[in-house]
């Protein structure tokens, strides 16, 4: 996955919302209006509305991909349909790639969503008369693609996602990972710059589902979209993410990466979420190591500030010596000590450790 971090990144996002409203009721936008923004939830339920998002603002950048979580019910599903415009928010701004998306004509949203957006569901909704080749070409063909030429591009898909020999299977013959995977199949093969999941694994036995995350994660170190991806999983939404956005009652509780919403949760419906999750399995080396520290001797060893505690935490162990911590171009930036991974694994982070 790709770092977010760059100058030209940060000024464009791919998607960008603000202060974005979606409440359900015959009442809803006189009662938004009245509010003047400061939307209570049971304030709205008592007039017979519904909150589903709530001053929802935020941006996703070029190859990042942004996990919104939540229990049922807390609107993660909505604001994600609002950003696809298959529901129409109440109030509020959406820009996609800069365009407002709430100002486009019904000609130009269909458009948009066949040239940029790919969307896949928690339902495969394949079409039971037709192979997995048929299937993926399908949208292709919606859009005017000769069949000789989407069905190379079918199978291009199929090879992708791991189908290769399945490709004149019909749905019926194919196991639910399967049917699951001709499903991301389709919605990659128009290619979209976007790409919206709404709890595409949450159907799935754990093993497969791991598979699936396995899969979908080599698929975005090759593919780099912009991923809006829903789940009410948090060990996905850690798995997955390079930022997780945590709903409740429609409500952004925190947005942040991984290790922070673990390490500094901003509520306490935050810090319950992520209470259980073991640290070592979210934080980055990079959180733990200390400044580089010229007397000190080293050991051989190198391990990379991206890396997961977790992942290298036995070869540390191993080492008598501190270990010299490695960007992406092999260059020192820190050190790492044992007893912080022995703290990290064992017991508590002293205070003045959490800071990174």
């Amino acid at each position: 996955m790709s770092s977010q971090d760059t100058s030209s990144q940060k000024n464009n996002p791919v998607i960008k919302c603000e202060s974005v409203y979606k409440i359900f009721g015959e009442n809803a936008e006189k009662m938004l209006q009245e509010a003047n923004g400061n939307v209570d939830a049971q304030v709205f339920q008592d007039a017979g509305c519904v909150v589903g998002v709530n001053s929802a603002s935020f941006e996703v950048y070029k190859g990042e991909m942004l996990v919104v979580m939540g229990l049922s019910g807390s609107g993660k599903s909505t604001l994600l349909r609002c950003i696809s415009r298959l529901t129409e928010a109440t109030s509020g701004s959406i820009f996609i790639e800069g365009e407002d998306l709430l100002a486009l004509s019904g000609k130009e949203l269909i458009e948009l969503r066949r040239n940029k957006m790919g969307m896949v569901f928690q339902s495969f909704a394949l079409l039971p008369h037709k192979t997995v080749l048929e299937n993926i070409a399908f949208p292709l063909q919606v859009k005017g693609n000769k069949l000789k030429d989407a069905m190379t591009r079918a199978k291009e898909m199929v090879d992708l996602v791991g189908l290769t020999g399945r490709e004149n299977y019909f749905p019926r013959q194919l196991s639910g990972g399967q049917q699951q995977r001709v499903g991301i199949a389709r919605s990659l093969a128009v290619e979209p710059d976007i790409w919206f999941l709404d709890e595409p694994f949450s159907a799935l036995d754990p093993l497969i589902r791991k598979e699936m995350q396995d899969e979908f994660l080599r698929l975005q170190g090759v593919l780099n979209k912009t991923i809006l991806f829903v789940t009410h999983d948090f060990d996905e939404a850690l798995r997955l993410a390079d930022r997780i956005a945590i709903m409740k009652d429609g409500i952004i509780e925190q947005l942040d990466v991984p290790a922070n919403i673990v390490l500094n949760p901003a509520t306490e419906y935050v810090r319950k979420f992520t209470e259980e999750v073991p640290r070592e399995k979210v934080l980055k080396i990079e959180s733990v190591m200390d400044p580089v520290n010229s007397s000190e001797e080293l050991s051989d060893l190198k391990v990379s500030k991206d890396a997961i505690i977790e992942t290298v935490a036995e070869a540390v162990l191993n080492e008598d010596k501190p270990v010299a911590v490695v960007d992406e171009n092999d260059k020192v930036v820190g050190t790492l000590h044992y007893s912080k991974v022995i703290h990290m694994l064992f017991g508590e982070i002293p205070q003045q450790e959490e800071k990174h």
